[in-house]
């Protein structure tokens, strides 16, 4: 695994589950196209398995 992920939201969760809206809001993630650098933990990749279809995901 690398040592840590990049995250950019890619699609709005506007129209999304709220869980879904509050797994984006919890990795930081708060407007389009921005960007946020996170741990590669267990945790951190099943927050992205579940908004798999809302961000983009890049190793480091």
């Amino acid at each position: 695994m690398a040592e840590k992920l990049k995250i950019t939201l890619v699609k709005s969760p506007i129209g999304a589950v709220p869980k879904q809206r509050a797994t984006i809001e919890a990795l930081g993630l708060k407007k389009m196209h921005k960007t946020v650098e996170m741990p590669d933990n267990g945790a951190v990749r099943g927050m992205i398995q579940n908004v798999r279809h809302l961000v983009k995901v890049e190793e480091i």
